[in-house]
């Protein structure tokens, strides 16, 4: 099954589906739509075909350090001053985990194909009041990036941005929270009371093997992917994807990875973008915890107390040069003048070009 599971994603043997076609399976009012049904393309693995985690179990970071390697990626995520730590060896085998983390329900999402770790609020507005929605993978793909469904009214969501696309909740956008991919080591260094999701997840898969083995190719194509070839990147080339008030922005992974840091100013607000070796990429060789050094990111306001700080990176460390303060890739001061300081979290995703610039083609380029 699992191999027939990768064989189905990554062969291309799934078609574009008709619009009578698009929604097998699903109870889904397509009356309501923002989107061209023909949009949606079959995956390979229908409804739940990959399945969600409804009932997340966690472990000590000392349990997981037994199965999870240090270089291993990671999703880092606070909410409410409670911090949780989410494997992509196990979400790249199930895209979505439906928890809540200080009090706020949340879905924690990866979508391979697009390299997109994105944690949602599911908490939505509606006229009887606040409601909770509970998610699952759809097996539909729309510009190659995970299409989700709720539970509740079997609506229709874009993975990458929380829009609802086709359903009884269209025109309504789910709030992201910000995430950051790390490795175990950094994750545990940062937080190391932080529970880590477990391997006990009801289902047997092969988590700490990638199915998606040398996808991440920068020569590649994406998969199943028909959206425009942007042009200013190649549609494989990893981006730090920044967004700003109205503003948004690529910065080629290459570049910030060998500056290490990288000042800018997007939609009227100075940030500065943070990136450190030590993280392997999930998507690189079939043992993740082989894979190439891809590095972690960190995106962040440097202004504190009305300063606006300057840096620079020092082996595992961030340097400030006004009060020569130590900072960790999730922008924490951890020595110094500044010790105990966080910086306020600037949105990002780490993301392939194409993905990025398919949701926004309005995003520029980071150039000297």
């Amino acid at each position: 099954m699992r191999a027939l599971l990768a064989l189905l994603l990554l062969a291309g043997c799934a078609q574009a589906q008709s619009p009578e076609q698009a929604l097998p399976g699903f109870s889904t009012n397509t009356a309501l739509r923002a989107i061209d049904l023909s949009e949606l393309r079959g995956g390979g693995p229908p409804k739940d075909g990959i399945p969600s985690i409804d009932d997340p179990q966690f472990v000590s970071v000392d349990v997981a350090s037994s199965w999870l390697a240090d270089r291993e990626p990671v999703i880092l995520l606070t909410v409410e001053d409670e911090t949780r730590i989410y494997p992509l060896q196990i979400l790249t085998w199930h895209e979505i985990v439906n928890d809540e983390l200080g009090g706020v329900p949340v879905a924690i999402t990866f979508c391979p194909l697009c390299y997109s770790a994105i944690a949602l609020d599911r908490r939505i507005p509606t006229d009887e009041g606040e409601r909770t929605l509970t998610f699952g993978v759809s097996g539909m793909l729309r510009f190659s990036d995970m299409v989700m469904f709720d539970r509740e009214t079997e609506t229709l969501w874009q993975q990458f941005n929380g829009e609802a696309l086709v359903g009884d909740l269209l025109g309504t956008t789910l709030t992201l929270l910000p995430a950051q991919i790390v490795s175990f080591s950094q994750a545990r260094d940062v937080a190391p009371d932080a529970p880590v999701l477990s391997r006990e997840t009801g289902h047997q898969r092969d988590y700490g093997r990638n199915p998606y083995a040398g996808y991440d190719d920068v020569d590649k194509r994406p998969f199943l992917f028909d959206g425009e070839d942007n042009g200013q990147l190649p549609p494989m080339q990893r981006v730090i994807a920044v967004t700003a008030g109205e503003a948004a922005r690529a910065y080629p992974a290459d570049l910030t990875l060998e500056r290490g840091v990288v000042a800018d100013e997007l939609g009227g607000q100075p940030l500065v973008v943070f990136h450190i070796e030590g993280t392997a990429t999930a998507l690189g060789e079939a043992e993740i915890a082989a894979a190439r050094d891809v590095g972690a990111t960190g995106v962040f306001d440097p202004r504190v107390d009305g300063q606006t700080l300057t840096f620079e990176r020092r082996g595992d460390r961030f340097v400030d040069a006004e009060t020569a303060s130590a900072w960790t890739i999730t922008g924490e001061a951890v020595d110094g003048e500044l010790a105990g300081t966080q910086l306020e979290t600037v949105l990002h995703h780490d993301t392939f070009a194409f993905a990025w610039f398919a949701f926004r083609p309005d995003a520029t380029v980071f150039a000297e």
